[in-house]
């Protein structure tokens, strides 16, 4: 067993927050670039060219690459052979939070009662998801979620006869419902099976997959590649402005799920796709 204190975490998650929201991933910035040479339109072109600057400058003077720094999403596979002492877990992570939201100049955008919508005033709580998985090791993943995207992603319950072609035709409406709205170019999360809830835990789950990095199994390499090719036949374009390129890559994860049921949730990213990982 392996003992590790939590308070260790804050610095940790702190550090984690203002990285993501200061460092898009190299391989996103890699994939702006392309997409740039890719896009025909005028206007898309201009679009993009100012969203690698925009990254490059906010990594370089280490500042927020966009005024909406999200409500944090914290992902946390902590091994089975991990023992925690020290404060409560949650408590921990939260105080990263706070601590980083407060340190890196980023904006506070969650309200305590979703109702009564008083700002808490430091960015937490968090969202908490955490999995045991096997080991020692905990991998911690925290992803900053602005609500242009989040709002713009929906669920729906399909029928196990609607099949592929309903899925293909529930994302695409997700996407042509979406527009500009969400600040394309997008990396699409789709997730399918499991229950009403686990189903949305998919689709972001599935925004964490190295971009580029395709769906093992065969079907759902070919259904991915499907859907990012219809997604950007739809003309949206960057930042909604018409163009070639809508989104940058589109993922699938799959859990099985009841003989009567087909539950499929999409959620969609922004292009500033933003998470920052580390493991201890």
């Amino acid at each position: 067993m392996r003992k590790i204190q939590t308070d260790d975490l804050i610095p940790i998650i702190k550090d984690l927050c203002k990285k993501a929201c200061y460092e898009l991933e190299i391989e996103l910035v890699d994939k702006l670039k392309e997409s740039f040479e890719e896009e025909e339109s005028k206007l898309g072109k201009e679009v993009l060219d100012e969203l690698i600057h925009n990254a490059e400058y906010a990594k370089e003077n280490q500042i927020a690459c966009c005024q909406d720094t999200g409500i944090t999403f914290v992902h946390m596979e902590i091994g089975q052979g991990v023992v925690w002492e020290g404060m409560y877990l949650n408590d921990a992570v939260n105080e990263g939070v706070r601590q980083g939201y407060g340190e890196g100049y980023l904006r506070k955008s969650v309200v305590g009662d979703p109702l009564i919508r008083e700002n808490t005033g430091d960015n937490t709580p968090a969202v908490i998801r955490t999995d045991i998985v096997e080991g020692d090791k905990v991998k911690i993943v925290v992803m900053p979620k602005g609500a242009g995207s989040e709002n713009m992603s929906r669920l729906k319950m399909l029928t196990p006869a609607d099949g592929s072609e309903g899925i293909k035709k529930f994302v695409l409406e997700t996407i042509k419902l979406a527009g500009g709205k969400a600040c394309p170019p997008l990396i699409v999360g789709v997730g399918i099976g499991g229950t009403m809830d686990h189903a949305a835990w998919l689709s972001k789950k599935a925004l964490q997959r190295p971009l580029g990095e395709a769906n093992k199994a065969g079907h759902l390499m070919k259904l991915e590649l499907e859907l990012l090719e219809e997604i950007n036949k739809t003309g949206i374009g960057p930042l909604g402005l018409g163009g070639r390129v809508t989104a940058l890559d589109v993922n699938i994860e799959t859990f099985p799920c009841h003989i009567a049921s087909l539950p499929v949730s999409v959620n969609i990213q922004c292009n500033s796709s933003r998470h920052a990982t580390e493991t201890i």
